[in-house]
């Protein structure tokens, strides 16, 4: 990073991290399996635009966050995958969860995800980042039943089909 103010480590996450875009689009990944560039423009609830999405993008392959490789079952679509170094954040993913959670008004359904994630401690974290190291980098996963991910997913569904239709 050339242009960095300082070598802080706070200051050269925030410079990496730290835009309105990035995280969430490592959220999107990470939480939602959207691998691809059109699932990651539609299927979020934040709307990025087209031109942000593929800035982003292009920000976090190079910043060696993210891989893309082509999407062997379509010669056009490109797939993203997260790096070692993206899922280490995981245990930060949660800490901003559980703080969003406490002090902001966020929706039932994905606040349960974020206290989930929270109460399961390190254990669950270390669970679910072996469930991506498996899925993103092809390390075989060695425990059986449901993957986090599939957790929290039940969690959010389950409050999903409670919400009122329009909220």
């Amino acid at each position: 990073m050339a242009d960095q103010r300082s070598g802080c480590p706070i200051n050269l996450t925030v410079e990496l991290l730290g835009d309105r875009w990035s995280l969430v689009v490592l959220r999107d990944v990470m939480f939602g399996n959207r691998r691809t560039y059109g699932a990651l423009l539609s299927e979020s609830d934040e709307r990025i635009s087209s031109n942000l999405l593929a800035d982003r993008l292009k920000k976090l392959t190079d910043a060696g966050m993210l891989t893309k490789a082509d999407d062997p079952s379509h010669k056009q679509k490109a797939l993203y995958a997260l790096t070692e170094k993206s899922i280490s954040l995981v245990p930060l993913f949660v800490h901003l969860g559980a703080w969003g959670r406490r002090w902001l008004p966020s929706t039932p359904q994905y606040a349960v995800r974020a206290q989930l994630l929270e109460d399961g401690g390190p254990e669950m974290w270390s669970r679910f980042m072996d469930d991506l190291r498996s899925e993103h980098l092809g390390i075989r996963r060695t425990r059986k039943g449901p993957s986090v991910a599939q957790e929290l997913q039940a969690a959010f569904d389950a409050l999903e089909q409670d919400r009122p239709p329009g909220e």
